[in-house]
């Protein structure tokens, strides 16, 4: 996996895509320190979690085609708050590191501006993530809230969560 950030294909994904996208994020599932689902989540319960029908998922391959990391953005709420969207992401564990995150955050900006979202809010982002909230601060996030306690870290016990958002 050594394609630069600038050899990335990302676009939207597809039914057939699914199988490499269960292969992205089922170990950071299963790992259980960034995302609210249980860590022996099934398969057809995490395909419902992360694809849902008002929303958009993408895939960022290499030149060789292989899925480096995926996001979904939705809306955040209904009715009169479906303006700002939510987002999620997960880059492969052979991709981290290369600034992948920032560049799928930047990108997933890009595609929230196109369907008409006003602003991206992120509900959860555990303190602990210490490369996620670093990248998404380089995408322009910011901290607008923390949440004390509010993530049970399979390590560290309690941590803390960041309420993140940025104006589109």
């Amino acid at each position: 996996m050594s394609a630069s950030i600038a050899e990335l294909n990302i676009g939207q994904q597809t039914e057939s895509d699914w199988p490499e996208v269960w292969r992205v994020i089922e170990p950071a599932f299963r790992a259980g320190e960034s995302y609210p689902l249980p860590r022996h989540v099934g398969e057809e319960e995490a395909k419902r979690y992360w694809i849902k029908t008002d929303g958009f998922n993408a895939v960022a391959r290499d030149h060789d085609d292989k899925v480096l990391g995926v996001y979904y953005l939705r809306p955040d709420q209904g009715g009169p708050g479906d303006h700002i969207c939510n987002a999620g992401y997960v880059i492969a564990e052979a991709a981290r590191g290369r600034g992948l995150a920032t560049t799928l955050c930047l990108q997933s900006q890009d595609q929230a501006r196109a369907m008409g979202f006003r602003g991206m809010k992120f509900n959860l982002v555990v303190s602990t993530n210490e490369p996620a909230v670093k990248a998404w601060k380089k995408a322009g996030m910011e901290i607008i809230g923390t949440v004390p306690g509010a993530f049970r870290h399979p390590a560290r016990g309690f941590v803390d969560a960041y309420i993140m958002f940025s104006a589109l």
